[in-house]
């Protein structure tokens, strides 16, 4: 038993014996036996904690059944969507489409919008997905490898004006409906230097109701 299986050890009896209700003690095999393949790997004390912390997040994120590398794009990667047999969705990362065998692919969360409303929770924003001034959430992939990447843009809302507005512009937000702006469109830069734009097919926004 090395020096980090023997402290993880202890450490897991001890949890078990102040808190019988945790969630980690039924994983204490794995994480001990993890503990004791880093314990023997040789790492200094200058690459433990890098190497720590790459196994941590590479396990957080297969639990959460999130991507450790780039998405390949390759045709083993697709599988036929669950609208008809022409829409492809990413069997890595279920954010990621495309319209047809060889259409281009697209990430539905390239852009996140963030709004200045109160909200539920408190926070004096809200974030929220869909299209703002026309430019939507999803934007279409450059190139693979792809890794996904979400951008944060700030936007606002004023209350819907039918002299003013559009009305397919129009939100419902309890308490009334809203037109939502983007407050600076020079954040959008830096999405498209990383995404190119999504445009609107109109026979497959016809078809699929987009």
């Amino acid at each position: 038993m090395t020096n980090t299986q023997s402290h993880a050890k202890r450490e897991m009896d001890i949890l078990s014996k102040i808190m019988p209700d945790n969630l980690v003690t039924e994983f204490e095999p794995e994480i001990l036996a993890l503990c004791e393949k880093f314990g023997l790997s040789g790492q200094s004390g200058g690459s433990a904690p890098y190497t720590a912390a790459a196994v941590s997040q590479a396990v957080k994120k297969l639990c959460l059944q999130e991507t450790i590398s780039p998405l390949t794009g390759e045709d083993d990667e697709w599988a036929f969507g669950h609208m008809n047999e022409t829409y492809y969705q990413n069997i890595r990362e279920g954010a990621v489409f495309k319209d047809g065998k060889d259409g281009r692919a697209y990430y539905l969360d390239a852009i996140i919008w963030k709004g200045d409303t109160q909200g539920e929770s408190g926070n004096d924003w809200n974030t929220f997905s869909g299209s703002v001034e026309g430019v939507m959430s999803r934007q279409y992939i450059k190139s693979f490898p792809f890794t996904p990447k979400r951008f944060y843009i700030d936007c606002t809302r004023v209350p819907f004006d039918k002299n003013k507005h559009n009305e397919k512009d129009a939100v419902t937000c309890g308490d009334g409906d809203y037109v939502y702006f983007i407050k600076d469109k020079s954040q959008l830069d830096r999405v498209f230097k990383y995404y190119d734009r999504y445009e609107k097919n109109e026979s497959i926004r016809k078809k699929y109701g987009l």
